[in-house]
């Protein structure tokens, strides 16, 4: 990473919005180096960081709610560039005077904004109408003395404001989001044309701090890393070498909960890719005696979370032992957490907990490794790049999303080896349907879910069935924080469901999940 973006970056100031670190990942998508600080971070620390600019983030407070995060007017008099989002927005409003008021008109989803000056430094080069993604009920009705108003909707008559000589500028409403169609303009205009930066943050800067982060982190330290055979472990793996060498041994514990093929797949491709040091566990026993009579999914979750430390606490041991090295154990566990995991698990500002997933909120309390989670502030096709800048191949990747609690959590109900083998088949079908339509890449992923307390009724080989449904639930993202069903073809569902049906004996039915998320998350469980 360059010596200025690292000492001068963009700094994204959290009040408490589960869209803060989605917000950093725009500013990276503008190729300049951000980082998130919390709003109670006082102002002379946060200008101590000489940031290049500030972004304010959104937040669920109301700015006169007892409480409410307040925004220190020294961060807006120091000269530095700023950018209010929604909350942020009306924080700035409220700091320099302006007026924030309960108007009795909320706004929430797209909506239309108008655009009063197309050639401001916001607006430039854009339409004089835009669909935006608000989320607001307060509104700011008056704007501070020496703001320009630049943008209005229908319930808001300052939606943006803008102060080219002192670089303060604003939106009511949220241009992180990919739902607001010139969100990502909006930013970069605030970036290169307010802040006047220059674009110089890549895929290269990000590995070379990620690196230097590991290394002085775990310093002459033994590691382990928990391999999934997933994309997101085996760009943390691979990253984690770079970092420390043999230092690293990786652990690939099979409990039994993977899909048809990945066990095979882990144990011989990423050897093959990265000469790294592997050990291999069969737990797929220890898995399902824990997890019988179990159908509750957060109890299932945390089963699995539980026994994957218990089985790496072991290894680490067993790793000392074999080597001969009592004075060098096993101190620190590299695993390839993402951003989405740490919202979901309610680890991020302000983020209820959804679910926990095996690997944040899943954990024993006393565990015995410290955590090493070079990728904990990053999303998918952010780590797809640092993928790609550490020379693994695209069929790593790209490699679909798989939760790290496996078919655990696709099995609504109690895991068996002969519901797990059920679900396999049928996860195959669909799998190879997708791909042989060349439909992989289009999807950001298929999870297949076996209603396992369901049974309905139909008719096969003119007999009556009593089979189990299987869930398709094919989905679009680009981020994991939100996601759309995707329309596949149907000759293409057709294929999936003639096939499930009567290729998989247990099932005679086959459904398609069509909501989006939000409500529903991407994973049934």
């Amino acid at each position: 990473m360059t010596e200025n973006l690292q000492d001068h970056p963009v700094l994204v100031v959290d009040f408490g919005a589960q869209y803060a670190q989605l917000i950093a990942r725009r500013v990276r998508e503008a190729s300049l180096y951000s980082e998130v600080v919390p709003h109670d971070m006082p102002a002379e620390e946060i200008l101590a960081m000489e940031p290049a600019a500030i972004v304010l983030s959104g937040g669920p407070s109301s700015v006169y709610a007892d409480g409410a995060p307040a925004l220190d007017k020294a961060l807006l008099e120091a000269g530095v560039p700023v950018f209010g989002i929604c909350y942020g927005f009306q924080a700035m409003t409220q700091a320099l005077g302006g007026t924030v008021a309960h108007t009795g008109m909320r706004e929430y989803g797209a909506t239309r904004a108008d655009i009063d000056d197309t050639g401001s430094t916001l607006f430039n080069g854009q339409p004089p109408q835009q669909s935006v993604w608000m989320s607001h009920g307060d509104s700011v009705s008056e704007a501070p003395d020496g703001m320009k108003v630049t943008a209005r909707t229908p319930g808001t008559t300052v939606a943006a404001f803008e102060d080219d000589e002192r670089r303060l500028y604003g939106v009511q409403w949220h241009p992180e989001v990919m739902h607001s169609t010139f969100g990502q303009r909006v930013m970069e205009n605030f970036l290169l044309r307010g802040a006047g930066l220059e674009a110089e943050w890549t895929p290269k800067n990000m590995v070379d701090e990620l690196v230097a982060r590991v290394r002085e982190e775990v310093g002459e330290d033994r590691a382990i890393c928990a391999l999934s055979g997933g994309v997101d472990s085996m760009v943390a793996a691979a990253l984690v070498q770079k970092a420390i060498g043999d230092q690293l041994t990786c652990v690939f514990v099979d409990h039994g909960l993977l899909r048809a093929g990945e066990a095979e797949q882990v144990r011989t491709d990423f050897v093959e890719l990265t000469g790294a040091d592997l050990v291999v566990i069969d737990a797929s026993e220890r898995y399902l005696d824990a997890l019988a009579g179990v159908s509750d999914p957060e109890q299932k979750r945390k089963i699995i979370g539980r026994e994957f430390i218990r089985i790496f606490e072991q290894a680490a041991r067993d790793i000392v032992h074999d080597r001969g090295d009592n004075e060098h154990p096993v101190k620190w566990l590299v695993q390839g957490t993402l951003y989405p995991d740490v919202v979901e698990s309610g680890g991020g500002a302000g983020a209820a907990n959804i679910k926990s997933h095996h690997n944040v909120g899943g954990l024993p309390d006393d565990i015995q490794f410290k955590l090493v989670e070079p990728l904990r502030t990053l999303f998918k096709d952010e780590v797809r790049q640092v993928g790609l800048e550490l020379g693994l191949p695209e069929k790593i990747v790209y490699r679909q999303p798989f939760p790290g609690p496996g078919l655990g959590i696709r099995i609504v109900g109690e895991v068996t080896a002969d519901r797990l083998e059920t679900l396999r088949k049928a996860d195959l079908i669909a799998r190879e349907e997708l791909t042989a339509a060349e439909l992989d890449r289009d999807i950001w992923q298929c999870p297949v879910v076996l209603l396992a307390d369901v049974r309905s009724v139909g008719v096969q080989g003119d007999g009556r069935t009593y089979g189990h449904p299987i869930v398709l639930r094919p989905v679009s993202s680009e981020d994991a924080m939100t996601a759309d069903w995707t329309r596949l073809p149907y000759d293409v569902l057709a294929r999936i469901s003639s096939r499930i049906t009567n290729e998989v004996e247990e099932v005679n039915r086959v459904v398609l999940d069509v909501t989006s998320k939000p409500p529903g998350t991407i994973e049934w469980e």
